[in-house]
This record gives structure tokens, C-alpha cells and sequence, in this order.
């Protein structure tokens, strides 16, 4: 069983930086897109972003393009979130999650797509 663990969420003040990591075991992911959702209370789950199996592609909702990126390095078996600019709308649990489909194209935002998830990090950015 392919178990994330995510670390790297705390407050911050807005205009701030966090960089989120995901650590896999269990197996290697590199056959395995991989992305990043988030929820705040009340709300369901929204995308964020996620990269392909190599790292060479990219897709950001549009609520963060330009502030965060998504990168991974799949000899350590991790993926990263690195969050510029934060504002307090992104205050929310976030989680890591894996593709079921290895070498899935193109890539999924549908939470249903992914068939592993780590167990969230609390990011909060105060006003």
C-alpha cells in the first residue's frame, strides 16, 4: 500500500511563503502523476495542482496560477508545493495524492482520479 505523508503547513502572514512536501512509501511513484488538492471547512475539496509522471507538465487552478509551483523529484519520491504570495482565501488543509493511472494524458483534476492521499497539513494565512 503507497502511504503520502505531507509536511510544511503553519501560519504565515499574507504575502508570505510555504513550500509543502510529500513523501511517498511503500512503492516508487514515478509511473504516477501526482497532485495537490485542498479544503477548507464547509467546503469540499478543490483542486490546486499536479504534475505528470516525469515532471515535464503542469496544470494550476486558476486561484493560484502564478503564485504556486508544483515540482517533483522521483529519486527521492517526493512532490513539493512551493507557495508564494499567499493570501487568507488559501487558508485550508492540503493534501498530496496520487494518480491511479500510471502515465495518465493528459492530466486529471477530478479527485476520483486519484486513488492515494496523505492525511493533510493545516496552512493558515492570517490577514
Amino acid at each position: 500500500q503507497v502511504q503520502l505523508v505531507e509536511s510544511g503547513g503553519g501560519l504565515v502572514q499574507a504575502g508570505g511563503s510555504l513550500r509543502l512536501s510529500c513523501a511517498a512509501s511503500g512503492r516508487i511513484f514515478s509511473i504516477y502523476a501526482m497532485g495537490w488538492f485542498r479544503q477548507a471547512p464547509g467546503k469540499e475539496r478543490e483542486f490546486v495542482a499536479n504534475i505528470n509522471w516525469s515532471g515535464a507538465s503542469t496544470y494550476y487552478a486558476d486561484s493560484v496560477k502564478g503564485r504556486f509551483t508544483i515540482s517533483r523529484d522521483n529519486a527521492k519520491n517526493t512532490v513539493s508545493l512551493q507557495m508564494n504570495s499567499l493570501k487568507p482565501e488559501d487558508t485550508a488543509v492540503y493534501y498530496c495524492a496520487a494518480d491511479r493511472v500510471a502515465y495518465r494524458q493528459p492530466l486529471t483534476t477530478t479527485p476520483g482520479a486519484y486513488n492515494y492521499w496523505g492525511q493533510g497539513t493545516q496552512v493558515t494565512v492570517s490577514s
